[in-house]
């Protein structure tokens, strides 16, 4: 991406988020980018892209995201939580508004599923799915718990399928975190991450990641 194209893109994300929420964006960024230097290094500029896209509608209302999904004719469950509904408008919306060449299917997947995850996540989707849960400036105890375990563990992993295995497991810690914080509110829990939590546990030991 051209210094002048990331410039834009910053402006315009500007423009729709609040300040905090730009300040994690930038942060899902970097950490997208650190993260794909371990694991898929051939895609920096698109996890660049993806961390920059991913909460592109989080500060829209409850109401223009159901507006949203009717026009872009997203059907929609009846138990989904309203936080998760700017991953279904997202990657749909950044996609009209950036064009296909930009917001491609590996990036468009990436928003769709960065907050649940799901089974089968492919690198690039499990890099965003992550970096968003652990960016610097996420201080949620969980956030923090889930920051200090991979950095803690990649850094004694030597062979890249040692650092694979840490990531499956650092995943499999954030959908336990998810799912109890869930059950204990007394709330529904998303099929996609009942799905991306069960897979990673019955392949943990064969698991054999898409890029």
């Amino acid at each position: 991406m051209k210094i002048e194209e990331r410039n834009a893109l910053l402006d315009v994300l500007k423009g729709m988020q609040k300040p905090h929420r730009f300040e994690h964006t930038l942060g899902v960024e970097r950490e997208a980018v650190e993260l794909g230097k371990i694991f898929i290094p051939d895609k920096l500029e698109k996890l660049s892209l993806a961390g920059l896209l991913h909460d592109i509608t989080k500060d829209f209302s409850t109401e223009k995201q159901i507006e949203l999904c009717n026009e872009y004719g997203i059907e929609l469950d009846k138990y989904i939580a309203p936080k998760l509904l700017h991953a279904k408008t997202g990657c749909e919306f950044a996609r009209r508004y950036f064009g296909n060449k930009i917001v491609d299917d590996e990036i468009y997947s990436a928003i769709y599923y960065h907050t649940t995850g799901k089974a089968q996540m492919s690198l690039f989707e499990a890099i965003v799915y992550l970096a968003d849960y652990i960016e610097e400036n996420r201080t949620f105890a969980d956030c923090v718990e889930l920051r200090k375990y991979f950095y803690d563990n990649i850094g004694k992993a030597h062979s890249y399928e040692d650092k694979l295995e840490v990531l499956c497991n650092t995943l499999i810690l954030s959908f336990d975190m998810t799912i109890r914080n869930l059950l204990d509110e007394g709330k529904v829990v998303d099929f996609y991450t009942m799905s991306a939590r069960n897979y990673l546990i019955i392949n943990e030991k064969n698991l054999k990641w898409r890029k």
